[in-house]
């Protein structure tokens, strides 16, 4: 069972910047592909970016490309989300799911971590 522990969210500014962590219990995650999920106040889960297992295909929702970059270190099991230039409307809860589709959506994430809280404050 790959258990996934997010960190590094908190509270900043706009257009401040935040690293996120996303790190897995086993090296098994390398061969998932990871993706980041956020979900702000009363609103649905949404998807916002996703790296493949070898790093070598990445996603990014509209609403973050650009400001937003995914990567991975498979030799420390750790996937990060680098989020620049950081907007009010980010603020949400952020999660980090493996699984073997291509992360884009929910479907096929078979692990799900339990989120770390961004806030961005106007």
């Amino acid at each position: 069972q790959v258990q996934l522990v997010e960190s590094g969210g908190g509270l900043v500014q706009a257009g401040g910047s935040l690293r996120l962590s996303c790190a897995a219990s086993e090296r098994t995650v390398s061969t998932y592909s990871v993706g980041w999920f956020r979900q702000g106040p009363g609103k649905d889960r949404e998807f916002v970016a996703a790296i493949s297992w070898s790093g070598s295909s990445k996603f990014y929702a509209d609403s973050v490309k650009g400001r937003f970059t995914i990567s991975r270190d498979n030799t420390k099991n750790t996937v990060y989300l680098e989020m620049n230039r950081l907007k009010p409307e980010d603020t949400a809860v952020y999660y980090c799911a493996a699984g073997t589709t291509d992360g884009r959506s929910d479907y096929g994430m078979r692990y799900w971590g339990t989120g770390t809280l961004v806030t961005v404050s106007s």
